[in-house]
């Protein structure tokens, strides 16, 4: 399967969640083995080089890709969450929202410094939240050699904001 076919699974939802806003929704590609299976080997294709130590997703959409992908590249799999979801020791991370804030909590002991990570989500729109997980990976002192998303919605300028890092995605939309 190619990118033609994944767009394909990708159903289009106008006026959602308001009016004016194009909804790409993943859920037929999610009911599809086989093009969720492509889904993860396009993500994994361009890091299967580099030497990760885990992959890190924010809650919830990026657990859906994050994890296939840490077993497709044989890696552990870190989730970062709203405040309150995890147990032990947490270091945290606000940031702006159009309407507000928001904040994302990761264990600190969930990556060591000098661990290599690649940041994983479904959907790079205005950047924001990748953002606040590169901060998370970063202040506890793992290094992030990428953020990978299987959708990029480019006219946002999502990519702008997570410079230096290296931004990948396997389907972009112009508009």
């Amino acid at each position: 399967m190619s990118v033609a076919p994944l767009t394909s699974l990708i159903r289009n939802i106008p006026d959602f969640p308001k009016p004016g806003i194009l909804f790409r929704d993943i859920t037929p590609l999610l009911a599809s083995p086989a093009g969720l299976r492509d889904a993860v080997r396009q993500l994994a294709a361009p890091f299967r080089i580099e030497k990760i130590s885990a992959i890190a997703a924010a809650e919830s959409r990026g657990f859906l890709f994050g994890s296939p992908l840490a077993v497709e590249l044989g890696v552990g799999f870190v989730p970062i969450r709203k405040p309150g979801k995890l147990p032990h020791k947490t270091e945290s991370c606000s940031y702006d929202l159009e309407y507000g804030q928001d904040t994302l909590q990761m264990h600190t002991d969930a990556i060591k410094p000098g661990d290599r990570v690649l940041l994983v989500d479904d959907l790079l729109a205005t950047g924001g939240t990748m953002k606040a997980c590169a901060d998370l990976v970063e202040r506890v002192g793992g290094i992030v050699i990428g953020c990978a998303f299987l959708i990029e919605l480019s006219f946002l300028q999502g990519r702008e904001k997570l410079r230096p890092h290296n931004v990948f995605s396997v389907i972009q939309y112009a508009d």
